[in-house]
């Protein structure tokens, strides 16, 4: 079963999936009730019959990925000249959502925000990877959720970082903090990409990128300053716990929009 292989695969990189199954079918169809496919956002694997209705589900499948939908749902399909099948039966497809065991957070720099940062995320569904080149800044107890990534080149750690995953950029180097930015739009990917900041700090960003060739779409979809603003102060500990709020309405809006759609 190929799906299946190709499920447990895309679960251990923790890739979000579509799982397609013919729930349903009536008259002549291309295949029978039980059939399978796996749908990601680049690929798909197995099949349910191919022809039009493959891509159509392969289409749909793909959209729920992109608005990040996590309920099932099912779909009736007419197989007629609609889609431009002559078998005259019907089949009823049921999505399925396989959403990664955890969100993941890629936090790139090791000072004191992000030290606070840290204990407070290992409190929640993340998975954390904590990339520095400077080893002494590393606490010597790191939380379970947490990878420590020691690396002399932060930026071409983020090639290397899974789809969908959450941006903290957080260094000690504003040329640095630049770097992480394109390489992360780059990717086109991100769930979320935030940057800690001021206003000021932003504007000159939005403006180097701009002559960089970035798009404004692109550059809208990065944060600075991050931290929810209901929470003041200036204290490590304090932004830690606005951004760490600001993350979490963040996903979990996410997930109450998509239950919304359904």
């Amino acid at each position: 079963m190929k799906w299946l292989t190709s499920l447990n695969q895309l679960q251990a990189l923790g890739e979000a999936a579509i799982l397609v199954t013919i729930i349903e079918n009536r008259g002549s169809t291309p295949r029978n009730s039980g059939s399978k496919m796996v749908v990601t956002a680049q690929s798909s694997f197995d099949t349910i019959g191919g022809g039009h209705l493959e891509h159509k589900a392969i289409k749909l499948a793909q959209r729920l990925l992109k608005d990040n939908v996590h309920t099932p749902s099912q779909v009736h399909f007419s197989l007629g000249a609609s889609l431009g099948q002559c078998c005259g039966g019907a089949v009823t497809l049921l999505f399925e959502p396989i959403i990664p065991r955890s969100l993941h957070i890629c936090l790139c720099g090791a000072g004191h925000v992000a030290n606070a940062l840290v204990p407070i995320l290992a409190n929640l569904p993340v998975q954390v990877t904590w990339i520095d080149e400077r080893a002494s800044l590393f606490p010597a107890s790191i939380p379970e959720n947490t990878t420590a990534c020691i690396s002399d080149d932060s930026v071409s750690e983020i090639a290397n970082q899974p789809q969908n995953s959450f941006y903290l950029v957080m260094t000690h180097n504003h040329h640095l903090d630049q770097s992480l930015i394109e390489a992360i739009l780059k990717r086109g990917d991100a769930r979320y990409v935030g940057m800690i900041g001021s206003i000021t700090k932003r504007r000159k960003f939005e403006h180097r990128l701009k002559h960089k060739g970035f798009s404004e779409e692109a550059i809208a979809q990065f944060t600075c300053p991050i931290g929810e603003v209901k929470i003041p102060g200036k204290l490590p500990g304090e932004v830690a716990v606005s951004i760490a709020a600001e993350i979490i309405q963040h996903y979990q809006q996410r997930a109450s929009h998509a239950a919304q759609l359904n």
